[in-house]
């Protein structure tokens, strides 16, 4: 298959996955449950919500949404435009299908009994999260608010957008705490759920094969690359350094571990008092990262 085919095929499908992760949350968990989420999908959701069900969920998002999203293919992206509406359409039409599967959303399920609507939004937060992470990680945006920002930076490339996405999401929750009848808990709701929903992205971002880098200066570093390789079962570089206090040679080891084994690696730098260490969390670990058996 040729190479450019194989990428766009390999990006629709990614974008498509997505789209059914946020469409499944939104249907299960959130469009019947009396908050909305954050950005463009909010504003939708709470004129849905206005329009007292005149218009689809599924229309209004379509509407919302995809002038953005030609306005970037056109403007700034073609092909992230293209990708990014596909998402969007397979997101707003998914729950049509559930529903007319006969699928219940959760406030419906067991006819209602131990419904709660905290969480409503951890699962909102949680699944549309993931689906966020999928899409900001192959390609760099994940819905309506990336595209304004996206168009506004193109007009004005001296303008901070980070503001753009606060500014979005602050307004969402305003306009919901008037429009669900000045009810504190649809704000806390929409609140809760963006905040879970930026952390599970972040988590996602940082990869799941992460781990922890220790460099570590001592003047045996035969004896202890053994030891780590031993009982680790992880590979260390050496590097040959000077140590400028003492102004004697020394070597620096680089060892890449697991978060589980931090306190196996503590008890084999406090039997060699000579090292000195330091360790940061490195969030993706490429090629060979496997144990040594």
């Amino acid at each position: 298959m040729n190479k450019t085919i194989k990428e766009w095929v390999l990006d629709i499908l990614y974008a498509m996955i997505a789209g059914v992760i946020v469409g499944t949350a939104y249907y299960f968990f959130q469009n019947s449950n009396g908050f909305a989420p954050g950005g463009v999908g909010g504003l939708a959701t709470i004129t849905h919500y206005l329009l007292e069900d005149r218009i689809s969920w599924s229309i209004l998002m379509v509407a919302f949404n995809l002038p953005i999203f030609v306005l970037v293919s056109a403007m700034v992206n073609k092909k992230l435009g293209i990708v990014l509406s596909i998402y969007m359409l397979v997101q707003s039409y998914l729950p049509n299908l559930y529903a007319a599967l006969g699928a219940a959303p959760y406030c419906q399920a067991n006819n209602g009994e131990d419904f709660n609507i905290v969480f409503a939004c951890i699962a909102t937060g949680v699944i549309s999260g993931f689906g966020f992470s999928l899409m900001l990680k192959r390609f760099g945006a994940s819905g309506g608010t990336y595209g304004i920002s996206a168009l506004i930076k193109r007009a004005k490339p001296e303008m901070n957008i980070a503001y753009v996405s606060f500014i979005m999401d602050t307004s969402v929750v305003l306009i919901a705490f008037f429009v669900y009848g000045r009810n504190v808990t649809p704000v806390m709701c929409t609140l809760l759920n963006l905040f879970i929903a930026n952390v599970i992205v972040d988590h996602g971002l940082s990869g799941l094969k992460n781990g922890y880098k220790f460099e570590i200066v001592t003047s045996h570093p035969k004896e202890l690359s053994e030891e780590l390789m031993t009982k680790l079962k992880h590979g260390v570089t050496e590097i040959s350094v000077r140590g400028m206090y003492s102004e004697t040679e020394k070597y620096l080891l680089i060892c890449i571990i697991n978060k589980r084994q931090i306190g196996e690696m503590m008890k084999i730098l406090k039997s060699h008092p000579d090292t000195f260490a330091s360790f940061e969390k490195v969030n993706e670990v490429f090629g060979n990262f496997n144990r040594r058996i």
